[in-house]
């Protein structure tokens, strides 16, 4: 009788890949990731594939440890009652356990003309084909980027450093997550480059020649670059399973489904107790570790714990000579003190490369991931979210 417990991890991004390596402690299991492309993507680095000083992709072999194998192929479905994923090519993949990691990727601009104009960054892919269209297009045509958040800066930042005129378009602030004084150093470092920054302006119309904006300008683009938010794949709500209103997949504060507990959930695409994590690298690396934690408890028998996590800093760069490491408090807010400069740009450099690094040592020694933790603000929230005591902070 085969008594091995056979574990699907959909995804191979930085959650899906933690998640597959550290369940392999179990020496009874059998791990498979699942996953619609055959290398791992590094999606730090993808404004760095567009500007052309990073590929932005590393062999499974190097990430991955090894006995995991891996299935390169689309998820259409999970079929909770037989324990099955049902696979584009048709064929299906039993699963005593499954790790729902399927990651995020372009919101999907929603605004005229921006789905045949614009072009996205959040995937290999369509980093890929900006990174082609660039290469066709002059230095001296004007590129738009939309979105004020890391990936904005960071490819405005990039493209600027190539010599192309860049214009920045933030419907918000300039980096919200910033302090204002790294704010401003932000502001600085993209003048210098000379990015030009509209702030608080947003995008009604793309054509393929101009952007119109919320002001009322129209302003000359010839390739409007977008970064402005997130999504996830459909394949949970597709699948009968509950998500949130986006489409994370719903879980408990133990990552464990809330309509199954053999299925459990990890990095952007999974919504604990209806209050997602903040979409990074970082969380869902370590909302993997703990993923695979729970299946391990599942398999044991014994409880799992609920997810605790801090998150200590964010970082930005702007293009190969500055960046900013902005630390942060536990509750994920700004702290007044961050770092600049080259300084900021290798410590930015640093957290690319320890991203990988992490995957890396986990796939060598399963279980070594540790991450900082904080037991009081996510208890907090989830009182609040119940209407028990008022969100307080810090």
């Amino acid at each position: 009788m085969d008594n091995t417990i056979d574990v699907v991890v959909i995804g191979g991004g930085y959650a899906g890949v933690m998640a597959a390596n550290r369940v392999t402690q179990h020496a009874g299991v059998r791990v498979t990731v699942v996953n619609p492309r055959s290398v791992f993507v590094p999606r730090l680095r993808l404004h760095q594939l567009v500007g052309g000083t990073h590929d932005a992709v590393v062999d499974y072999p190097d990430v991955l440890a090894d006995g995991v194998r891996l299935v390169v192929d689309h998820a259409t479905r999970i079929d909770a009652d037989e324990r099955r994923v049902m696979l584009a090519e048709g064929t299906s993949i039993g699963y005593d356990y499954l790790v729902y990691a399927v990651g995020s990727g372009s919101d999907g601009p929603r605004v005229p003309g921006a789905a045949e104009f614009a072009y996205p960054i959040a995937t290999l892919e369509a980093a890929q084909r900006l990174r082609s269209v660039l290469f066709d297009t002059p230095m001296s045509a004007a590129v738009t980027v939309v979105g004020g958040g890391p990936t904005g800066i960071e490819t405005a930042a990039e493209l600027a450093e190539q010599g192309r005129t860049v214009r920045l378009v933030c419907g918000g602030a300039l980096g919200p997550y910033l302090h204002p004084h790294a704010r401003r150093t932000a502001r600085k470092y993209l003048a210098r480059a000379g990015v030009e920054v509209l702030e608080d302006v947003g995008v009604e119309a793309v054509s393929r020649e101009a952007v119109r904006l919320s002001d009322g300008r129209s302003v000359a683009s010839r390739v409007t670059v977008w970064a402005a938010g997130f999504g996830v794949p459909g394949l949970a709500a597709e699948s009968g399973l509950r998500t949130d209103s986006v489409g994370r997949l719903l879980s408990d504060e133990t990552l464990t489904c809330v309509d199954d507990e053999r299925i459990v959930a990890a990095g952007d695409s999974s919504a604990p107790s209806d209050l997602p994590f903040r979409m990074s690298a970082y969380a869902a690396s370590c909302l993997g570790a703990h993923a695979a934690d729970t299946v391990l408890h599942r398999i044991a028998g014994t409880s799992p714990a609920p997810i605790d996590l801090s998150f200590p800093a964010m970082c930005i760069s702007f293009g190969r000579q500055a960046g900013i490491f902005q630390l942060g408090h536990k509750d994920d807010t700004a702290m007044r003190v961050y770092f600049r400069g080259l300084v900021g740009r290798k410590l930015k450099e640093f957290s690319c490369a320890a991203s990988v690094k992490h995957l890396v040592t986990e796939a060598r020694k399963p279980g070594s991931h540790s991450w900082p933790r904080d037991g009081k603000h996510r208890p907090q929230l989830l009182r609040a979210q119940r209407g028990e005591v008022p969100q307080r902070t810090r």
